[in-house]
């Protein structure tokens, strides 16, 4: 290696590892739901769905073209296994060119960018199901919402009566504080 191509290599370790450590000082707070608008959330999931499906899509298009080169080859037949998908390929099978690899490819991104936006018409839909449900509720009507209640709000700890084992018993009520509120 060069010396440019040394030194380049250094500088981009060290640009990567001074970015990681910025981006680990912000706090829970901070990346909370409410700070980032409705459609940047959404974009995100869809990110996420259409990456993490990705994999998948690659394979199952991968077996696709296989089964389609199959077919155009030989129509499907056992005899000869050059053009047959992964499974069932023998020793000498014929590769994919790189027509029929970046075909594939695409195949694959369509795929998955296909499964993601099928999850956001989905969300889409439940939160209008959601919305439609909470606007049919008659004013006056009393909702109750459960939340877990934590340490750090008032009331969050409860103090339990001691229990003896030994004997079995409870001590005496004015010596337990706060027992039952």
């Amino acid at each position: 290696m060069t010396v440019k191509k040394r030194l380049a290599a250094l500088l981009l370790l060290f640009i990567l590892s001074v970015a990681s450590l910025a981006a680990q000082t912000g706090t829970a707070e901070e990346s909370s739901r409410d700070h980032w608008p409705g459609w940047l959330r959404d974009m995100r999931r869809w990110e996420i769905v259409a990456f993490g499906s990705f994999p998948f899509s690659m394979f199952f298009a991968t077996i696709g073209m296989d089964m389609f080169r199959w077919h155009n080859y030989n129509g499907m037949d056992f005899s000869d296994r050059s053009h047959a998908p992964w499974p069932l390929k023998s020793a000498g099978a014929v590769a994919m060119t790189d027509y029929e690899q970046r075909r594939t490819i695409l195949m694959a991104i369509g795929l998955s960018a296909s499964v993601a936006i099928i999850d956001h018409l989905i969300l889409q839909g439940r939160r209008r199901r959601d919305r439609r449900r909470a606007e049919a509720i008659p004013v006056g009507t009393v909702t109750i919402t459960r939340t877990p209640l934590t340490e750090e709000e008032p009331g969050g700890e409860v103090d339990y009566p001691i229990v003896d084992y030994e004997e079995g018993t409870f001590p005496e009520e004015d010596t337990v504080p706060n027992a039952y509120p």
